[in-house]
């Protein structure tokens, strides 16, 4: 049988490859790129000639290619997967051919390499001990605003991709589910030239994003604070009665009591209507 190679390629500057993508890169016979023509410009800035079969592997052929890619690992040539940026795999096309190949016990292994997920986490500011990458994050709004209000308690640091057009809507479904005081770091054109990070409160940077951000952004957010005040169902419901009662519009008394509780607006609200149920 072949091997399985997944190539993490540079994130930005092409020195940051490793010698052993350079050396995947000049001798497997298969190459599977998730844009051929960026590999052949990797290829180029390395000084690397490539002599594989090039074939394009990406997100809409990814499950068909795949047949393709296995029938010649078990003619016992080495593929190659490397996508843009990055491994293989995170939020890029790899994970098909991994299960298939795994599952017909063909040697897999790893050229290790840049991340945008630990990279961002690591100059984020944020705590790096326990965390989780959360991808991108939905499109559609309500599957985003659902999304992120499951997330809403998840004590360990969040990475999260987004595209640049929609980065300020983001940073703004963020503020309101996990609330604008939430810590978070915005990181843009990682190990490029004009890599810039930027910290600060969920609500300060959907602020800074209302004019525009280019480039590739990897989030970081901060995991949700041990609660300090009223958690119980119960207890948040009951605290928004005595606001109710003493005039305060429902809405209102909900925004107060979740902000002073440091939990969920949606928590808080789903609360009193079963209270009230």
């Amino acid at each position: 049988m072949g091997t399985l190679l997944l190539g993490a390629a540079p994130i930005g500057r092409p020195e940051d490859a490793s010698e052993r993508l350079r050396a995947a890169l000049a001798g497997t016979p298969v190459i599977a790129a998730e844009d051929t023509r960026r590999l052949r410009r990797l290829a180029g800035d390395l000084g690397v000639e490539l002599s594989a079969r090039i074939v394009s592997y990406y997100d809409q052929n990814e499950r068909a290619r795949a047949a393709e890619l296995l029938a010649e690992l078990l003619a016992g040539r080495d593929v190659l997967v490397i996508t843009d940026a990055g491994m293989p795999g995170v939020s890029d096309p790899g994970y098909r051919l991994v299960r298939a190949a795994v599952a017909e016990g063909v040697p897999v292994t790893v050229l290790p390499g840049p991340s945008a997920v630990t990279t961002a986490l690591v100059v984020s500011g944020l705590p790096t001990d326990r965390f989780c990458f959360e991808g991108f994050p939905p499109r559609k709004r309500g599957e985003r605003a659902r999304r992120l209000e499951a997330l809403a308690r998840e004590p360990r640091t969040m990475v999260f991709f987004e595209a640049p057009h929609r980065l300020e809507e983001t940073l703004a479904a963020m503020a309101e589910a996990f609330g604008a005081g939430r810590p978070a770091a915005v990181c843009r054109e990682l190990t490029k030239t004009y890599e810039e990070v930027r910290r600060g409160p969920l609500g300060d940077l959907a602020a800074w994003a209302r004019d525009g951000v280019r480039g590739e952004i990897t989030v970081v957010v901060g995991g949700a604070p041990e609660p300090e005040g009223l958690s119980e169902p119960a207890d948040l419901a009951a605290a928004v009665a005595v606001r109710e009662d003493a005039g305060t519009p429902r809405k209102q008394a909900i925004q107060e009591i979740a902000k002073e509780n440091g939990v969920p607006k949606r928590v808080v609200y789903d609360a009193v209507v079963q209270a009230r149920g």
